[in-house]
């Protein structure tokens, strides 16, 4: 059994010997330990840098990779009245370019029915009973397959009609409500308005058991022959012009009116000064250029960044204070950018446009990309050439971006996503280096150990020695006690 310090015995400083054996032992290995870890946190770190950006790039890219993203159509409104928008409206991309004057004149709306006045047989207050009798409205749009039932209970109140109608869980869209006209003779009349829009979709309201007291909140008996209320206001069509040609529609949602466009209308269209004729709106229906422009300068801006992350990875320290990149001198950090280079400056056969230059886009001598705004080699600046082709090759640059074969996009899309999917290669590469931690993490338990087993002989060895000069000291002492005496 070792004592718990060494030297005790002996008088010399042999655990301060062991300790110091150990740690030069130690250093080392435990230096080099850590100094791998230090890499492989570097390395993990750096890949999750690299992935992040290129999924940002990848976004960009994805943006550009369809026809559909590309070649929108954007309805512009220029109207009369600053004040009153009367419509709005949406094409879809294989809508016409062109100019329509639209006018609305109505808005769709549902019919709305009103019980008689008081003095006419109808309801003097809330409280009133409807019928002394149970029977049943059923509530429906003839033209459409909508309805529900009411069941009246003996004594309901007026109040407690309209709830039940508001409260129905099979309810199509019809509101009942209360107005109290405050006078005897009008008393409380029960409102019902439908949302159900269109012509001939007029609410009905059928008293199914054919109850006298129930004529005065329906519109016919079961029969459907005998006629007791009537629409105050009936269901309507919206109606509009375009270019002078009348339309309608029985919601206030125009499809296809115009080819591929749909426009929704809000309010009427403002009158001219003779109070009876409705101004027109101008709706044009051209190219979105502001839309592509802006997805191009995100693409430009995205890969930038990508650049300059990969810049910042890759670097070597120009001096020993400034370190390397966590991915300093990788061949797959390198391989990225050389590859996503190689195709940015590819040319598209397919394209009129041929290749990115065209519309403005051309790498600088820093790598990256940008839309200059000087004429350095007479042929107009970026920002010119960008312009020139937004106006006159709208459709040659979504060729430029998304052809199957060529496409600059299309191909920047398969290439960036075999690095950024969950089975990729970055992924790849950071499951290796992880796995390479959890490896670093037993060799670190197993040094732990090897350096205790160390430890133990250490002291076991010096322990012998510490017992064997503590005996020659003891022996001593004794021989010069023995001569002294």
């Amino acid at each position: 059994m070792t004592i718990q310090s060494l030297g005790v015995g002996s008088g010399l400083d042999l655990d301060g010997l062991v300790t110091q054996l150990i740690a030069a032992e130690r250093k080392p290995k435990e230096d080099r330990l850590n100094a791998k870890e230090e890499s492989l946190d570097a390395e993990i770190s750096g890949l999750g840098q690299l992935k992040s950006k290129m999924s940002d790039f990848l976004d960009s890219v994805d943006e550009l990779r369809s026809d559909f993203n590309l070649k929108g159509r954007e309805p512009t409104i220029d109207n009369p009245d600053e004040n009153v928008e009367p419509f709005t409206a949406e094409a879809s991309n294989s809508a016409l370019e062109g100019s329509y004057e639209v006018a609305v004149k109505q808005l769709a709306g549902g019919s709305r029915i009103e019980t008689a006045d008081a003095v006419g047989g109808g309801f003097s207050s809330t409280s009133d009973v409807v019928s002394a009798s149970a029977g049943d409205l059923t509530f429906k749009i003839g033209a459409t397959s909508d309805s529900f039932t009411i069941n009246v209970t003996a004594g309901m109140t007026l109040q407690e009609l309209r709830n039940a109608i508001n409260s129905s869980d099979n309810n199509f869209g019809v509101n009942a409500s209360i107005i109290d006209t405050g006078t005897t003779d009008g008393g409380a009349k029960l409102v019902f308005s439908s949302d159900t829009t269109g012509t001939g979709n007029d609410l009905v309201i059928v008293n199914d058991n054919n109850i006298a007291d129930l004529d005065r909140v329906s519109t016919t008996d079961s029969t459907e022959t005998s006629t007791f209320l009537s629409p105050v206001l009936s269901a309507r069509n919206a109606q509009a012009t375009i270019d002078g040609i009348e339309v309608e529609s029985s919601t206030n949602e125009f499809e296809n009116t115009i080819e591929n466009v749909s426009f929704e209308v809000s309010s009427t269209s403002s009158l001219a000064a003779d109070g009876v004729t409705f101004l027109s709106s101008t709706l044009k229906i051209g190219t979105d250029t502001e839309g592509l422009e802006k997805k191009i300068r995100d693409f430009v801006d995205n890969f930038n960044n990508l650049s300059k992350e990969i810049d910042t990875l890759t670097r070597y320290g120009e001096s020993e204070l400034e370190d390397d990149g966590a991915l300093a001198g990788d061949f797959m950090v390198r391989g990225i950018q050389q590859g996503l280079s190689s195709i940015i400056g590819s040319n598209v056969s397919a394209s009129a446009l041929g290749g990115l230059f065209q519309i403005g886009v051309e790498l600088n001598q820093d790598g990256e990309l940008e839309i200059g705004s000087s004429n350095d080699f007479g042929v107009g600046s970026g920002e010119d050439r960008l312009k020139a082709a937004l106006e006159d090759n709208f459709d040659e640059i979504a060729t430029l971006f998304t052809d199957a074969d060529e496409g600059i996009a299309a191909n920047l899309y398969t290439y960036v996503k075999e690095y950024t999917t969950f089975s990729g290669l970055i992924a790849t590469r950071e499951r290796s280096a992880n796995d390479e931690k959890d490896q670093l993490a037993d060799e670190r338990e197993q040094f732990e150990l090897r350096m205790l087993s160390f430890e133990q002989i250490l002291r076991d060895r010096y322990l012998n020695l510490d017992q064997t000069v503590a005996r020659l000291n003891q022996t001593g002492s004794a021989l010069l006690a023995s001569l002294g005496g």
